[in-house]
C-alpha cells in the first residue's frame, strides 16, 4: 500500500513543505525600517480617517436568502430520484420554497 495517500501523513508532508517553503521565502522578503504608515491602510496615497463605515445589510438578506432557497431546491430537484413518490416530495418542496419566497418578499 502507498503510505503516502492517507489523509494524515499526506497532511503533515504537506505541512512541512509549506512550513519549509515559508522559511526560505522569508529570506527574501523585504525588510524595512518602522515608519508611520507602515501598518495602515493603504489608499493611493490618500490619508484615511479613523472613522469607519458600517454598510446596513438588511436590504441585501433578501436577496441572499432568495439566491439561497433558489439554490437548494434546484440542487434537491436535480438530485431527487425518479419515482412516484420522490415526485411528490419535489412538486411539495417547490410549493415550500414558494411560500417562503412570498412570505420574503411580501409588501
Amino acid at each position: 500500500m502507498n503510505y503516502l495517500l492517507f489523509p494524515p501523513i499526506a497532511f503533515f508532508i504537506i505541512l512541512l513543505v509549506v512550513l519549509l517553503q515559508s522559511y526560505f521565502m522569508s529570506k527574501f522578503s523585504a525588510k524595512g525600517s518602522h515608519s508611520d504608515g507602515k501598518h495602515k491602510a493603504y489608499a493611493c496615497g490618500e490619508d484615511v480617517l479613523d472613522h469607519r463605515v458600517q454598510p446596513d445589510y438588511s436590504q441585501f438578506f433578501s436577496f441572499a436568502f432568495f439566491f439561497t432557497i433558489m439554490h437548494v431546491v434546484v440542487m434537491v430537484i436535480a438530485t431527487a430520484p425518479v419515482d412516484l413518490f420522490a415526485d411528490a416530495m419535489a412538486a411539495f418542496y417547490i410549493l415550500a420554497a414558494s411560500v417562503a419566497l412570498l412570505i420574503l418578499f411580501r409588501r
